[in-house]
């Protein structure tokens, strides 16, 4: 309950100084949790804005300041969220978050003696440098090829890291070493980031968009054995564990069930002729 009163207080915070002094102010990366947090303190579910160069960014309101939850890409998973000064709109609002969010690059210095990294790699050796972990966002980590495919690319295990912008000076001189590989950093354009994770969508027909029918769908389990999942505190919705079974899944909430995955719920498209509903995820492969 602190820490929950803590992030309330300190949002509100820097609403209030934004609001008083009209200049930009923002957070830390706040977790799917936190998110979820301040969308519940502003008192509605933030929405959808495309936004020029990024794809989009969440936006909502709070005591009257707009803000924006951006994460650097449409599908990132930790935000900054930042509330903006009169003169800066949401829709322009990519256009100078490089000076609050910033996409380091990482490379291997030689792709021929490159270990394959992978996200726990490049997020152990950032921890390593003595940074907080709500100093960094996603890590995408782009799969390069074998042998001299991999050299001719260069593309072997690219690293794209969204971070805080002060944190972005002490990756890009510091962060020299990823496992046993030589690595150097620069900062580049949010929108040179073109890897993407990997989606299968699924639709089907599910009895209501209660938690255990979408996740018995999802993951071709018995409705028993979904409930049986939730009442085991495996599944997360939007971060946080999940309190019931019953719960009614809203359009757009990321769902996971420890051991098997992760989707978006994407929402009903329409209600069958036996009364069912008809729905849509997105499922990480």
């Amino acid at each position: 309950m602190a820490d929950k009163d803590y992030l309330a207080g300190r949002v509100r915070e820097l609403a209030q100084r934004t609001w008083q002094n009209d200049f930009l102010t923002h957070t830390a990366f706040l977790t799917l949790a936190e998110q979820a947090r301040i969308r519940g303190i502003a008192g509605y579910g933030a929405a959808a804005l495309p936004v020029t160069g990024d794809g989009q960014c969440l936006t909502g309101a709070l005591a009257g300041v707009p803000f924006v939850l951006y994460g650097g890409f449409e599908e990132a998973e930790r935000r900054v969220l930042c509330f903006l000064p009169s003169y800066l709109e949401a829709e322009d609002f990519a256009m100078s978050a490089g000076e609050t969010v910033s996409c380091i690059e990482v490379r291997p210095l030689n792709v021929r003696f490159a270990d394959k990294l992978t996200h726990r790699d490049f997020l152990g050796a950032l921890m390593n440098l003595g940074l907080e972990r709500d100093q960094i966002g996603d890590i995408v980590v782009r799969r390069g090829g074998e042998g001299e495919e991999q050299a001719k690319s260069g593309g072997t295990d690219c690293a794209y890291i969204f971070a805080i912008s002060d944190a972005a000076e002490v990756i890009c001189s510091e962060l020299t070493r990823v496992k046993h590989t030589s690595v150097m950093g620069k900062v580049v354009p949010a929108g040179e980031c073109v890897v993407r994770p990997a989606f299968e969508i699924r639709e089907g027909s599910v009895a209501s968009e209660r938690l255990d029918a979408v996740l018995a769908f999802v993951f071709r389990l018995s409705r028993q054995a979904a409930q049986d999942k939730v009442a085991a505190e495996e599944v997360f919705v939007d971060g946080v564990t999940a309190s019931s079974a019953g719960m009614s899944l809203k359009t757009g909430s990321r769902v996971s069930l420890r051991g098997c995955g992760k989707f978006v719920y994407e929402g009903e498209l329409h209600e069958t002729r036996k009364g069912r509903c008809f729905v849509r995820v997105k499922l990480f492969v």
